[in-house]
């Protein structure tokens, strides 16, 4: 194994949850850099080749720390999606952006071999493209997006022989993941439609790309495993289907109605939305390169959901802050 010990930035929170157990489960070691903002009560403690390290991304002499011994680091960690930017434009600032290239400096200089950044298909904005590839413009409607945009070629700055970089740009993710988020599109309407026994669809005409969060995780482990050339100072989209918003409701409809036959009929209603990002991702480059297929549907994202609501495993799920990344973080007064 070339890439023995891993740390994840941001390993507590959504994909870092589902994505820790999968590595440990390969064989790595992997360090866990994170806040624990939504808590590490879901982390695999007992694990022999698990390191949790609280810490702040913004401290690079910590993060320098954390990464002696370390091979490659993916970097997960950010103040995610667009409305997280209502708490505080200076907290977003300082970490999805200021910190960035102090962040790969330090893990070149502790001698990490492989650096993966996690971006997002957002940074695309709004497009009638019929395909939007990786040579796109860069569109941003937000804060969020166009600091994740800006950071790519921080990183690229640094690409060498022996700091291998690439940055991925997911579609937006779904499914059941242990430190689960509900304010992702798919995972909202599933969870009202569980539990509210309606949904609601704003606007409803959006292009938007998915993801499940299983092909996700599985990507980032084949990340670890391909040679340098075929990923060295690449980008890539990374997305599924891409499905009008209404076409998602239609689906979570469909699909929890079949899994929870006392919930049906469940209602749609449309109403209008100011949020008119759209955009049609095409992710024929990571196929064509290093044979990256997402297996999981949006159906699979919701029937995942469905069973772990059945199980008694999202308790809460419309009260407790840690499902939702602004409430939370407004909760504990992040800074």
């Amino acid at each position: 194994m070339r890439f023995e010990t891993v740390l994840i930035t941001g390993g507590g929170g959504y994909v870092g949850s589902a994505l820790v157990p999968l590595l440990l489960g390969r064989g790595h070691k992997v360090v866990v850099y994170d806040t624990f903002f939504f808590g590490d009560e879901f982390m695999p403690k007992d694990h022999p080749g698990l390191t949790l390290v609280k810490a702040d991304i913004r401290d690079s002499g910590d993060f320098a720390a954390a990464c002696a011994g370390v091979d490659a680091v993916i970097h997960l960690a950010c103040i995610s999606n667009d409305p997280s930017f209502a708490l505080d434009e200076g907290l977003s600032t300082s970490i999805n952006l200021d910190c960035f290239e102090p962040m790969v400096v330090a893990a070149k200089g502790a001698g990490v071999k492989r650096f993966i950044y996690a971006s997002t298909s957002s940074v695309y904005g709004v497009s009638e493209a019929p395909d939007v590839r990786e040579d796109h413009p860069l569109v941003p409607l937000t804060l969020y997006n166009k600091y994740k945009g800006m950071c790519e070629p921080r990183l690229f700055k640094h690409q060498s022989d022996d700091f291998v970089c690439v940055t991925i740009r997911p579609s937006t993710v779904c499914g059941y993941a242990p430190r689960l988020r509900l304010d992702l599109t798919v995972n909202i309407l599933t969870n009202h439609a569980v539990n509210r026994g309606k949904i609601t669809v704003f606007g409803g005409e959006q292009m938007r790309p998915n993801l499940h969060i299983d092909d996700m995780i599985d990507l980032y482990a084949l990340l670890l495993d391909l040679e340098d050339g075929k990923i060295a100072g690449e980008t890539f989209n990374a997305g599924y289907r891409n499905l009008k918003v209404k076409d998602i409701a239609g689906i979570v409809k469909k699909v929890v109605e079949e899994e929870m036959p006392d919930k049906a009929p469940i209602e749609i209603v449309t109403t209008p939305s100011d949020d008119n990002r759209s955009y049609h991702v095409n992710s024929d480059k990571i196929r064509e390169t290093i044979g990256f297929e997402p297996k999981r549907s949006v159906e699979d994202a919701v029937r995942d959901l469905c069973r772990a609501f059945k199980d008694g495993k999202i308790p809460n799920s419309f009260d407790d802050d840690r499902y939702v990344n602004v409430t939370r973080m407004q909760n504990i007064g992040a800074a």
